[in-house]
């Protein structure tokens, strides 16, 4: 395929080979196959489940090993909330509150979503703020509702749909009105400190980095005093050269109406690159929206911390193995030590063929598998809501692995996929503790271990006309495809995500 001088310019611009354009054109082509599930990780299988003796035991080695480790929360929050606000958007633009009263359009609309959002209205965060602006000059309950929502998203109002999510009003505590950005960092003072100093890293819209930095500036100080601890923050943006080429339903690159051509962010899997900047011994990974009121944080921090002390645990058995292998000093006993380690704690498949290797061989095989990243994820039980689920997927050469899948990689029209996944117990939520440095200390370049062929091919418009986007392997599924991992069971309560604003009205987000 040929391109113009312009489109090499706008390559260059992004940081972005010619030949990483035609690789993504070709996926394209190809199209990304689904995964082959084997069976669902369950309890037994795949995912851990600890007593609360054995909590305690990792809870206190992770206490233990702290101080000895640089920890950093890493906390994905890029983008604006306008998805979280769709259904009060839709209802700006079909409801009319002079021409219908409120019920009359619940009643033939079915909109639950509104009638949901009206019934709890009071218990919103932002409700007296809002309230105060709009007043109570209203001639019927529909002009209201409204107005309210017509201050709380509109350009020239409050305008939180353009907000991220992190910096919106989330808990309506005693003392006052606090986000997501505050709850992350009174969260981190629990588990992700060492010395009295936690480090956090928020991957963040560029667009949104002076919101970000004026509210840290508004409340640093005050978690300091609450807490005790201080904190060093920074940010970073997802990088232009993991923007992807869109194409046509031809698979012929999309030019724009002003001819050049079109790119679109690569999808969260592309924070595998922010993540790779990052150099910290621990790293807890959880996603911004993903926070709970102040009286459940004592669960949620031993949960982190159990899940720290379990990777400590298994990271300091590979690092001893590790060290040993590379000093070749390995009998047979010792060969077949090392295997069962990998296979009964980092959950490593070996085919039937590692018996007949010769040593040398069978040393290389350990090596490769026991030199990789370590994640621990937390898994919940499945109680009907979406999210990647945990399983053991079976690749093109008859590998076996553990993976966190998406529902949109599995192929649901097979009827033996469909019945694994409707076998599932557990999903993921986003709860991950990495280990990303090898025995020496260095750190890996977590690139080597994604598995490209896991992105997601997505349906789009613009300017009117089909096109065709490509997001790279998400970052918990096919950008970690190649670490170690390790699936641990906890508690439901640690999963209390905001995807739509109705979810602020949950129990887990209303102060006592």
């Amino acid at each position: 395929m040929n391109f113009t001088d312009i489109d090499l310019k706008q390559f260059a611009a992004k940081g972005i080979t010619n030949e990483k354009v035609l690789a993504q054109i070709e996926t394209f082509k190809e199209g990304i196959p689904f995964v082959n599930l084997s069976k669902a990780a369950v309890v037994g299988d795949g995912i851990l489940k600890f007593t609360d003796e054995e909590q305690e035991e990792l809870i206190s080695l992770f206490e233990k090993e702290r101080s000895e480790k640089e920890l950093l929360k890493f906390t994905p929050a890029s983008g604006a909330a306008t998805r979280m606000f769709k259904a009060l958007f839709a209802f700006l633009e079909v409801y009319n509150p002079k021409k219908q009263t409120l019920q009359e359009y619940i009643n033939t609309s079915e909109d639950n979503a509104i009638k949901t959002f009206t019934e709890g209205l009071k218990n919103f965060p932002f409700y007296k703020d809002v309230k105060s602006r709009i007043g109570n000059n209203f001639s019927s309950t529909g002009e209201e509702v409204y107005a309210f929502v017509e201050e709380l998203l509109v350009e020239n109002k409050l305008n939180y749909g353009f907000y991220p999510k992190g910096l919106l009003p989330f808990h309506a505590y005693k003392n006052g009105i606090v986000t997501p950005f505050y709850e992350h960092l009174k969260e981190a003072a629990l588990y992700a400190t060492t010395a009295k100093k936690a480090k956090l890293h928020f991957t963040i819209s560029e667009q949104h980095k002076k919101m970000f930095l004026e509210k840290e500036a508004q409340v640093l100080d005050v978690v300091t005093k609450e807490t005790g601890v201080s904190f060093e923050v920074d940010y970073s943006f997802q990088k232009v050269e993991t923007d992807t080429i869109a194409v046509d339903i031809d698979n012929i690159p999309f030019r724009l109406k002003n001819g050049s051509l079109l790119f679109r962010p690569g999808g969260h899997g592309a924070l595998i690159e922010n993540l790779n900047d990052k150099k910290a011994d621990v790293i807890f990974i959880k996603n911004i929206d993903n926070i709970i009121v102040e009286e459940h944080l004592e669960t949620i921090a031993n949960s982190k911390k159990m899940l720290a002390g379990f990777l400590l645990k298994v990271q300091n058995k590979a690092f001893k193995y590790a060290s040993i292998l590379d000093n070749n000093d390995v009998d047979d006993d010792l060969i077949n030590e090392i295997r069962l380690f990998l296979k009964e704690e980092l959950n490593v498949r070996f085919k039937n063929g590692f018996i007949h290797l010769g040593k040398e061989d069978q040393i290389a095989l350990l090596k490769n598998h026991i030199n990789r990243p370590i994640r621990v994820c937390g898994m919940v039980k499945n109680l009907g809501d979406p999210g990647g689920g945990p399983f053991w997927i079976k690749d093109y050469q008859e590998n076996v692995s553990l993976q966190i899948v998406e529902s949109a990689q599995i192929n649901t029209s097979n009827y033996n996929q469909a019945k694994i996944l409707q076998n599932a117990t557990h999903f993921n939520p986003v709860d991950l503790v990495c280990g990303v440095k090898n025995y020496k200390g260095e750190k890996y370049n977590l690139l080597d271990f994604v598995n490209e062929k896991q992105g997601f091919i997505t349906e789009k418009t613009k300017e009117g006309r089909p096109v065709k986007a490509l997001e790279l392997p998400g970052l918990w599924n096919g950008a970690m495809a190649y670490w170690n991992t390790i699936f641990v069971e906890v508690p439901s309560i640690t999963f209390n995500p905001v995807k739509t604003v109705n979810d602020l009205l949950k129990s887990a987000h209303q102060p006592l």
